[in-house]
């Protein structure tokens, strides 16, 4: 079960992986072992304990046993725990180290995990599932990545895999019991309803994944007054990567905003984060919803002079031609 990590400079990263990347449908020992890598391989005269909102000292084979016996009503084929990646950015590591400190930064994030599984047990929208003292899970942290034969560098020949990787690389591992805390609810993030089915959530409960990792970017900059730019935001991310047309228009006019008006740019990344939930048909009615933020927001685009970006003129071009085409159809319908 080993994770696929990201190597993007900026941005933090949360995953979860499922069982389709990881056999999670037996015992844990695996896992557990696996994630015992850097107490064997750097015999570190203090070895990095398990640690969860309890206790920070939990040994290994405490952590296998809480995990494999809250299986209750379980069945071979069910999933009985995740992994949950927690992976900051360079940047993001830099900023803890210049507020706390070599070992105070590492506490911090150890804090911050906690938090997390707030935000997880929370997506849930179950009731009795209310924090992490709700779940089953144990964390550990780790100081380094290593190449994998997934990475370019491994693909192109310059690293070699198991390598590790250069730079800041602390994060943390956490594994998280399908059963809650009582061990008689069943809790998966893999689901997809959302809230949508009814009888599903109330079944399964509900979780938004891309809800839980956008909680996660929000906890961090509210915690450590991390001032985030709106193109390392994972809505910016998802949209460059994933968004329509439309989506990419809307985010190059908050992007402009939040860089011309930086008194804005909290506006602009709540606005994005809803642009990456396909919130707004088109531009205008998004600047429309950004109320007396989108003067500014104008009047920058529309100074005397300005030069936008030539994947910006294609895009604002299109959706002129598209509305053009709208208004033709229009008429001729008359």
């Amino acid at each position: 079960m080993v994770p696929v990590i990201s190597s993007n400079y900026y941005k933090m990263y949360i995953n979860i992986t499922d069982s389709a990347t990881a056999d999670n449908k037996g015992s844990s020992s695996g896992l557990v072992g696996y994630l015992e890598k850097e107490n064997r391989l750097y015999h570190q005269k203090e070895p990095e304990n398990w640690f969860n909102h309890q206790r920070a000292n939990f040994e290994a084979y405490e952590v296998r046993q809480a995990i494999d016996q809250n299986v209750a009503k379980l069945g071979k084929a069910d999933a009985k725990f995740f992994l949950i990646n927690i992976s900051p950015s360079q940047k993001e590591i830099r900023h803890l180290q210049e507020l706390h400190g070599g070992i105070g930064a590492e506490e911090a994030l150890k804090k911050y995990s906690e938090k997390v599984m707030d935000e997880y047990a929370k997506n849930f929208k179950r009731t009795g599932i209310e924090s992490a003292k709700d779940l089953v899970w144990f964390a550990k942290l780790e100081h380094f990545r290593y190449y994998s034969y997934k990475d370019k560098e491994v693909i192109s020949g310059t690293k070699k895999r198991g390598e590790r990787k250069e730079g800041q690389q602390m994060h943390v591992q956490i594994i998280v019991s399908r059963k809650d805390a009582t061990n008689k609810i069943k809790l998966s993030p893999m689901n997809n309803s959302k809230g949508r089915n009814a009888l599903h959530s109330k079944k399964l409960g509900q979780f938004n994944r891309m809800a839980f990792k956008q909680s996660g970017e929000i906890l961090f900059d509210k915690l450590f007054s991390f001032d985030r730019q709106l193109n390392e935001t994972l809505a910016y991310a998802n949209v460059q990567k994933h968004g329509n047309l439309q989506q990419r228009e809307q985010l190059y006019f908050l992007e402009e905003g939040a860089k011309n008006h930086p008194r804005y740019k909290n506006v602009m990344a709540a606005t994005a984060r809803q642009v990456a939930q396909h919130q707004y048909h088109d531009t205008a009615e998004m600047l429309g919803a950004l109320g007396k933020a989108v003067i500014d927001v104008l009047d920058v685009l529309l100074e005397p002079g300005y030069e936008p970006s030539l994947e910006a003129d294609i895009v604002t071009e299109d959706a002129r031609r598209r509305r053009r085409r709208k208004k033709a159809e229009q008429q001729q319908g008359l």
